[in-house]
């Protein structure tokens, strides 16, 4: 484990983890009954990958919420999921100071991990959330739901 500034953990947790808590906090009071809530988490929560530790503890505890919110908001027939992303090349990883190449670069290491064999899109997750967010989703409450290639899953 290399070292962390406590700097890089208070910003990835209040971005993760505060921000989302009192996201959500402020927004109840807007959400009508029977609403769904689907939080951003990330198979890097529930894999150990070297170098990812803060963040992933990040998320996991993003996927706690999600199980202790659907329990929360029963009386209120709110769903509360969460949706793990896999390796899904944005242009967060631009912003995160990276180049294209190093994208290119971070997705191909990556592949041979992913049993899709294959990266994944920002469309997949959005079909995903799309789902968890629909009547179809009506008895789906408190999961994670991994749209990640199967990576996590092995």
């Amino acid at each position: 484990m290399g070292a962390i500034s406590e700097e890089h953990f208070d910003q990835t947790f209040a971005l993760n983890v505060k921000g989302l808590l009192f996201t959500v906090q402020k927004a109840l009071p807007l959400f009508t009954d029977g609403g769904s809530i689907i939080l951003n988490a990330s198979m890097a929560g529930s894999k150990g990958m070297p170098a990812f530790s803060v963040y992933a503890a990040s998320k996991a505890a993003v996927r706690s919420f999600a199980r202790g919110w659907a329990s929360d908001l029963k009386d209120r027939k709110i769903r509360v999921n969460a949706v793990s992303a896999g390796v899904i090349p944005t242009e967060g990883y631009s912003k995160a100071g990276l180049t294209q190449e190093q994208i290119a670069g971070f997705a191909a290491q990556m592949i041979p991990a992913i049993p899709a064999g294959r990266v994944g899109s920002p469309e997949e997750i959005a079909k995903a959330v799309l789902f968890l967010a629909s009547d179809d989703a009506s008895f789906v409450n408190g999961i994670d739901l991994f749209v990640d290639g199967g990576m996590a899953q092995i």
